[in-house]
């Protein structure tokens, strides 16, 4: 790897002063360097597409798990992996700590890691006919309702199969990665980063036998808003939103694109599990 792009979570204390450091130690090895601020702010408003990230080898990210979110959705399309460099709390889907940078990237430099590709959804919203709104994302797409609205209507089809109709907070279309994020708090099961598969997890359904779901990645999962009162928003990540209307149509499916992480350790899905979540 010759060439890179940093992406800074600007939020972050210090990230300046680290960034300094990483362009230098790259830069001494005979790498080039860009700089970009806030990788939220290249994502605009609507729909998800192709942003101007600079030609590189490598996006490194400085931040925490949010700030790789934003990093996967932004690299994706380009095919680039990214690492990222913990500056957050949780630091689940972070790579290396800050302590261990100089390693971290002589290993990088000497090609001493693997790349771990991650399955990435895609979400479209219809009105009517009419395609209004697509995104892709790395954990989910969660419909949900207000802070304010009562309890929302969902009817829900896989592929053109009727399935169920909600009345709960919202519905949770996770991917694999997305397992261990809202999906889980709201009692979906944990899966293994490299399956392909989709976790449709209801947000406090007001019925005793709503429960998760897991289906294939070929499957479509359609959900129509039915409800009339109060508001409701398609969220991608917990990061992008759109507001949805009675009668909206959201479609999530496998994107064809895929995150592509860099990983520098050997440290298994279920011993990363023990170290984040503390279960030890």
């Amino acid at each position: 790897m010759k060439s890179f792009v940093l992406a800074l979570n600007m939020e972050k204390e210090g990230v300046l002063e680290l960034a300094r450091r990483v362009k230098g130690q790259l830069e001494a090895c005979g790498c080039t360097v860009e700089v970009i601020g806030d990788c939220a702010a290249l994502l605009r408003d609507g729909e998800d597409a192709l942003c101007g990230l600079p030609a590189a080898d490598c996006l490194l990210v400085l931040g925490g798990d949010g700030t790789i979110l934003n990093g996967a959705r932004l690299a994706a399309p380009y095919g680039i992996p990214l690492l990222g460099i913990n500056l957050g709390q949780l630091g689940f889907l972070t790579e290396v700590d800050v302590p261990d940078i100089k390693e971290a990237l002589d290993a990088l430099l000497a090609g001493s890691y693997a790349i771990e590709e991650r399955m990435m959804l895609e979400a479209a919203v219809y009105r009517g006919t009419e395609r209004v709104a697509g995104f892709i994302g790395l954990n989910d797409a969660v419909i949900s309702k207000g802070a304010f609205a009562r309890l929302i209507r969902l009817e829900m089809y896989i592929n053109e199969e009727y399935v169920n109709t909600y009345r709960a907070d919202g519905l949770i279309i996770a991917g694999p990665t997305g397992s261990t994020a809202y999906s889980l708090s709201a009692g979906g099961p944990l899966v293994a980063p490299g399956l392909e598969l989709l976790i449709i997890t209801p947000i406090c359904p007001h019925a005793l036998w709503s429960r998760p779901v897991v289906i294939g990645p070929q499957n479509a999962v359609r959900v129509s808003l039915l409800s009339v009162h109060g508001e409701a928003a398609l969220t991608i990540d917990g990061q992008r939103g759109f507001p949805l209307r009675q009668n909206d149509v959201v479609v999530v499916r496998r994107s064809g694109h895929r995150a592509r992480l860099i990983k520098l350790k050997k440290t298994s899905f279920f011993g990363l599990l023990r170290q984040k979540l503390r279960q030890a």
